[in-house]
Parts: C-alpha cells; structure tokens; sequence
C-alpha cells in the first residue's frame, strides 16, 4: 500500500495539516487509502479470490512483472507491495513458535505443540521463499540489496527481543530508550521503511525523493509501534487491565526516570505466588510516572517527522491518505 500511494502522491492536489489531538480513527484512514489505491492492501477480499474476472486480471497482470511491457511499472509497485506483506506475515508466522521450554501440562500435549512448532517454521520459510522468489524477478539490484538487507534486521531484531538478561528472575530488560529505538527499528521500521525507499527507486525518482520515503516510512512505523504500546495506558475503558511488555515504550521509560533498582522493585512488589505478575499494579505505578506522557510526546515528536518527510511530495489526495495515516497512530482518547 506504502509504495502504490507514494507513487501516486506524485501527481493531483491536496495540503498537509500539522500533527493535532483529533483525526479520523485507524480503520477509516486504512479504508480511505485502499480505494486511492484501487484494491485491498494487506489480503485479497474473498469475494476477489472467487471472481474468476479478477482473478485472470490479476494472473494476466502478474505476468508483466520481468517484461517490458509498458505496464510494467504499475506491476512492479503492486508486486513490491506483495513481496513486503509476505515477508512481514513469514515472520509474523515464526513468532508463533512456542518456547518448549517453559511450557506446563497445562498447556496442552506436548506432541501437538512440537507439531504447532514445526508447521509455523515450515509455513514462515515457505512464505519467505516465495517473497525472494518475486524479489528477484522485479530485475532491480538496489531493490533487492534494499529488501534483502531489511529481512537481515528484522532476524537481528527478533533475535534482541528474544534475549533475555541472564539476570534470575528479570522480567525486563536494562535498556534505554536510545536501544528501544534502535531495535524496534530493526524488528518493525525497517520493513516498511526500505520498501517505501525501493517504491520510489521502482519509479525511478531520485535518490532525495527515495530518502524521503525512507524517511516517512520509518517514523510512521515508528509512531505506530508506540501507539501500540500505549494502548493498555491510555484506553478509556479502564475496567479490564490489559497484559502488556515490561520492555513496552512506556515501561521503558518510566525506568528510565524512577531509576533500573527502584523499577525492579516495583515489579518484584508486583509479583504474587509462582511469580505471577499483578499488571493493574504495575500498570498504576507507570501511569503515576512519566512513563505514559512521555510516550505521547515521542509517538507526535516521530509523527512530526514523517508529516516532514511526506512534505517533500506534491500535494495530492495520496499525500492527504498518508497523512492521515500518521494522524491517526498519533490519535489518543
């Protein structure tokens, strides 16, 4: 979808508002983007799958990717937008996998969790098989140098979120927020960021223009991420208390300025029998901090960012979409 709508922010009419408290909700935003777009960004619709019309447009169409046909390019950008969703899904598919390790009888039978286990790695590999199967018939080295480079940080990403402290009984890491950063960029920016990057140099726009996709697409994701860690602090409702990631932006943060021993005992005060974790507990003592606040002003300060980057572009309905997009993970009750 990132790449389609840049693509298409090059041309028509349309403005820029800066960052404010209000903005349409995420759904309506996405929705409004896909029809600039002219179809379903993240999966086909049912309906798509069992037309036989489209789907022969849709084969016919694919098969202009490694040609010269004049519609090449719109083919490539639609491919390029497939290729990143199947790598962002692979992955999404080999978190599933669960640590054999730590599991109780409870759980389940330990049979049909080594099966689960094999079939998510079986599925992730065969997804991103596929993905570089695509890449490389797009026939454009940069492209591929780009895309490829982004599936390295997202293993080396991965990778620091599943490194735990050797620390006994650590529930969270001794990061700062400068790390926070630089890891969610590699495990969640840099997907996006390098396939925008690849939709302008598919285009064929110069390396400004490509930077400035680069630029939008980062701290999108960006502001994104921290939206989503905000949720179980800013929700409305505050009947149900949400289980959240004591490596979260806002927790980061809120050790951040309470200080690493004085955090650790605030979890460890929060820990029941068999150190099970009291998340309403915890969840009071950040949002009596500076933790949640904090994380507010950092998810607009990236929005800021990408709203500057997405200036770069000609007005355009497109531009208008993308911006809503960062109006509304910057949107807080």
């Amino acid at each position: 979808m990132w790449g389609a709508l840049l693509r298409r922010g090059l041309r028509g009419a349309g403005g820029l508002r800066w960052l404010s408290s209000g903005g349409p909700p995420w759904s309506q935003v996405v929705s409004e983007a896909e029809k600039i777009v002219g179809y379903p960004t993240s999966f086909m619709s049912l309906r798509c799958l069992l037309s036989d019309e489209l789907s022969n447009i849709a084969m016919q169409v694919r098969k202009l990717v490694g040609t010269k046909h004049p519609l090449l390019d719109t083919a490539r950008q639609r491919s390029l937008a497939e290729i990143t969703e199947l790598i962002h899904t692979a992955f999404l598919v080999h978190r599933g996998i669960v640590n054999i390790g730590e599991l109780k009888s409870c759980d389940g039978p330990l049979k049909d969790m080594q099966f689960g286990n094999k079939m998510a790695v079986l599925s992730g590999d065969f997804l991103l098989a596929n993905a570089c199967t695509s890449l490389a018939q797009l026939q454009n080295t940069k492209v591929v140098e780009l895309i490829s480079s982004a599936i390295g940080d997202l293993v080396q990403g991965i990778y620091y979120e599943n490194s735990k402290s050797s620390e006994e009984n650590c529930l969270t890491d001794d990061i700062g927020i400068s790390r926070w950063k630089e890891q969610v960029f590699l495990s969640h920016s840099a997907l996006l960021a390098k396939s925008c990057q690849a939709a302008m140099e598919l285009a064929k726009h110069s390396a400004e223009i490509q930077d400035m996709a680069f630029q939008y697409g980062k701290h999108m994701s960006m502001s994104h991420k921290l939206h989503s860690d905000l949720q179980p602090f800013v929700k409305e409702s505050s009947s149900d208390t949400m289980a959240f990631s004591l490596n979260s932006a806002p927790a980061i943060l809120h050790q951040e300025f309470r200080g690493r021993e004085a955090w650790l005992k605030q979890i460890r005060e929060a820990q029941g029998k068999g150190n099970i974790v009291d998340y309403k507990k915890l969840q009071e003592a950040i949002k009596a901090g500076k933790g949640v606040t904090s994380a507010i002003d950092l998810c607009r300060c990236h929005g800021n960012r990408a709203l500057a980057a997405l200036e770069r572009f000609p007005p355009s309905e497109a531009r208008d979409a993308l911006a809503n997009i960062v109006y509304a993970v910057t949107r807080f009750p």
